[in-house]
């Protein structure tokens, strides 16, 4: 008897702890202790990812329905046979030893925890065990799945059944729980960002911090992700499986099609099970998990199959290119969302904690409604002249401004200035009255001029509500709307104007944009950051950063990446036309002035194989063309499928010498527009040609 006293004073004491230090959960255990006074809703489903506090939620409902008077069963579904008969009886048990504990009471109430262990039973838990229930008993079923539809869709169940998903706590919550564990407050802002508000893993890495320094990263903690990836995560019943969790958790949104292109093959039951599993929430356009579970599978791949990481991430990467290129602008947008989000180990990880809040409807083209309130944030940060600069911009380009707006308000903006090789019937004056664009259009003159076709961009204005130009939201605009304008246009070069280098100079360290100038205006400095596409073109700097989102290496691109100077249109047309001669001597076209050209090059490398198939898919894409027949016949016995003089290229074709030159010199003309359109990215070749030559590449 003595030793059952002291018993019941610890489980005192250890109650008393729990409730002095429990954090949140409000709206929860308002709707349990309604439930306790009467209320109608009385079957209540906790639900949530593992380690969310659910079990810790319980315990708060019991110590509240023991103050109330109410005897308390207790069962969790890993202890009990997952049968009607088997839950029947440990329900049975723990009401007799709940009233036995409490006699004076002939009220009780009944908490499930692990509910989900428990789902081939949820019908007879439903239509038998607690519809037989008395009315004034109270229910409360805990477990990581959602309740099945028929609790919610059925109008009987509807009117008693309410559901409880639980979330993470916020950050001022998850300091207090730190603070109730002891860790001091200079240390608790640190852990509670890794903590991602998820209440066992404060737990977990407040005990840590008690004997080692606080880690950077949930990686640099390996015990701890062990241990966590074991509590919040299913195991994987397969390979497929496993590729699918760690997919979800490296990309922004997962789809059925992505997840289909990292597996090789459509697999839907994989699919089901992956966006049915408790920490995945469903979104307009994929599927996302909660952000802890996300950092938890990306460290333990990371650790544990650095092959498999770098397989997905691949995956991701090449996917984005693709869909960046679409014709549909709504993809593209979705995809510059994606590519970003894979950035989050770089300087640009200050946008992300956006992308989860509004997702992709973040960033929008501009409206003619967005103008006033872009002007009035320059206005504010640069003053009357630079806002006055950027209302004329507006009027001349209303195209390049995009936008982060919440239902109130601009939260944030970037504009865009595109300027051609050939400004007729652009604003010149404009160009030469702002400062900013005529420094860069100067630069470009002087160093490498942008040639027919190929258009100069300037980020020149950029700014949000908050915090100016380091606003997280005016990161996200300018990072999405640069990388749909960079990798879909033909650009000559691009270029990024910030008064705060001190922030955004690492950002383009990191993105490879090297050429820097300066600029004064209206009492403002102006650091400008660019590119020479025609160096670096898209392709390869795209590539470049899927490697950077694995290594964090930054600075320039490495010089193998690097084309030799652009050539002027003449200069590509006479190496065109010499290249063309020696199509079928790969020995002599290792000198063409075209291997430094796009023609030349492919993810692997420059190749006079890459040149040679370049130009034959030309000829064969005006050979194919309606009205282009007979010039493509004359391309194909001069140049593909040569007679051995044109005089006898003539006479196969059965048309006279000067006929015969005439149609050449026009088709030679039409298949230079064509490739010279591929050159400055205006056109892709993509038909694979049925001509094939040897292999030779250039080292």
């Amino acid at each position: 008897m003595r030793r059952c006293a002291v018993a019941e004073d610890i489980a005192t004491i250890v109650d008393d702890a729990r409730v002095r230090t429990f954090v949140g959960r409000t709206v929860e255990l308002a709707c349990f202790s309604g439930a306790l006074g009467g209320a109608a809703q009385r079957v209540l489903f906790v639900h949530g990812a593992g380690g969310l506090g659910k079990t810790a939620l319980l315990h708060q409902f019991r110590i509240l329905a023991r103050t109330a008077g109410r005897a308390v069963a207790s069962v969790d579904g890993e202890d009990v046979d997952g049968s009607p008969d088997g839950l029947q009886a440990a329900v049975q048990s723990a009401r007799r030893a709940a009233l036995r504990d409490t006699p004076e009471s002939g009220r009780w109430v009944l908490l499930v925890d692990g509910y989900e262990r428990l789902t081939a039973v949820d019908s007879w838990v439903r239509d038998r065990l607690v519809a037989s229930l008395p009315a004034d008993v109270v229910v409360v079923l805990a477990g990581r799945n959602a309740p099945a539809p028929a609790w919610r869709t059925d109008p009987g169940w509807r009117a008693v059944v309410a559901c409880l998903p639980l979330d993470r706590l916020d950050p001022q919550q998850s300091r207090l729980l730190l603070a109730h564990a002891g860790v001091a407050e200079d240390r608790s802002g640190r852990l509670a960002d890794l903590g991602r508000g998820h209440p066992l893993t404060l737990a977990m890495l407040a005990d840590a911090a008690m004997a080692y320094d606080l880690p950077d990263d949930l990686a640099d903690a390996p015990d701890l992700v062990a241990t966590l990836a074991i509590r919040l995560v299913d195991e994987a019943p397969d390979d497929d499986h496993a590729l699918a969790m760690a997919l979800c958790a490296h990309t922004w949104l997962t789809t059925q099609d992505l997840l289909a292109e990292l597996i090789g093959r459509d697999v839907p039951e994989v699919w089901t099970w992956l966006e049915t599993r408790p920490w995945v929430t469903r979104g307009t356009y994929g599927i996302y998990p909660h952000d802890l579970v996300r950092d938890v599978l990306d460290a333990d791949l990371r650790r544990r199959s650095p092959a498999t990481c770098r397989r997905v991430h691949r995956t991701v990467h090449e996917h984005s290119w693709t869909a960046l290129r679409s014709d549909d602008e709504s993809e593209r947008r979705l995809w510059a969302h994606q590519k970003l989000f894979l950035h989050r180990k770089s300087p640009l990880a200050v946008s992300f904690w956006t992308l989860r809040a509004r997702g992709t409807g973040l960033v929008s083209s501009g409206r003619q409604r967005d103008h006033a309130d872009a002007v009035e944030l320059v206005r504010r940060s640069a003053g009357t002249a630079t806002a006055e600069l950027l209302e004329r911009w507006l009027a001349a380009q209303p195209e390049g401004l995009s936008v982060s707006r919440s239902s109130t308000a601009l939260d944030a903006f970037v504009f865009q200035v595109l300027w051609p090789a050939d400004p007729a019937g652009s604003d010149q004056e404009l160009a030469e009255q702002d400062p900013v664009v005529a420094t860069v259009l100067e630069h470009v003159a002087e160093a490498a001029p942008a040639r027919p076709g190929e258009l100069v961009s300037v980020a020149r204005f950029i700014g949000g509500r908050t915090g100016n130009q380091r606003d997280p939201y005016a990161v996200v605009v300018g990072s999405v709307s640069s990388t749909m304008l960079w990798t879909t246009r033909p650009l000559a070069w691009s270029f990024v104007a910030t008064t705060d280098p001190d922030f955004w100079g690492p950002i383009f360290n990191y993105l490879a944009l090297t050429t820097v100038l300066q600029v004064q205006h209206d009492e403002l400095h102006y650091t400008l950051y660019g590119v020479d596409w025609r160096r670096l073109p898209p392709d390869r700097w795209f590539d470049l950063l899927g490697e950077r989102e694995l290594t964090g290496e930054t600075g320039p691109a490495p010089a193998h990446l690097l084309r030799p100077a652009p050539l002027s249109r003449t200069g590509f047309a006479e190496a065109l036309k010499s290249a063309l001669r020696d199509l079928h001597r790969p020995e002599q076209l290792r000198s063409s002035a075209l291997i430094g050209s796009r023609l030349a090059m492919d993810l692997d490398g420059v190749s006079t194989e890459r040149l040679q198939a370049s130009l034959v898919a030309g000829i064969e894409r005006i050979v194919a063309g309606p009205r282009s027949e007979r010039l493509g016949r004359v391309l194909d016995r001069t140049y593909l499928h040569p007679a051995p003089t044109q005089e006898a290229a003539a006479e196969v074709l059965d048309l006279p010498f000067s006929t015969y030159r005439r149609h050449l010199g026009r088709a030679v003309e039409q298949l230079t527009d064509l490739l010279w359109a591929v050159e400055i990215g205006e056109a892709r070749l993509t038909s694979e040609s049925t001509w094939r030559a040897p292999s030779e590449r250039v080292r």
